[in-house]
């Protein structure tokens, strides 16, 4: 199995998470698990296409971005962003978390897996 595969195996893992997590939300899973999932599709389609990633919150969205100009996978770079800012609102309390839609989170998370396991799995 390839490297790209357990990643996306990975994010696959996550989604059943964020799916879970969505209706009604459940913002401390949603955004952890949202946010784990597309870092883990994110490296997928890097190893895919032999695109170097640093294990940075900050690096995968500069990956994303490259993936989405270079390779036309969704521009996931915001959600990670919202994400992120939403799993630290949630956890330390300091910081608010941007308004989000929960369902439509859900569904750019699974649209963006889906991406990616065409191109790891065409």
């Amino acid at each position: 199995m390839s490297k790209a595969r357990d990643k996306l195996t990975l994010a696959e893992t996550h989604l059943e998470r964020v799916q879970a997590a969505w209706d009604p939300p459940d913002w401390p899973d949603l955004s952890l698990y949202g946010f784990y999932a597309l870092e883990a599709a994110v490296e997928a389609a890097c190893l895919h296409h032999g695109i170097a990633v640093q294990k940075a919150h900050w690096a995968r969205v500069q990956a994303a971005a490259t993936l989405h100009l270079q390779h036309g996978l969704p521009d996931v770079t915001d959600l990670l962003r919202d994400l992120n800012e939403t799993r630290k609102s949630v956890a330390y309390g300091d910081v608010a978390a941007p308004p989000l839609n929960a369902e439509q989170v859900a569904g750019d998370i699974e649209e963006y897996i889906n991406r990616v396991r065409a191109l790891v799995e065409p």
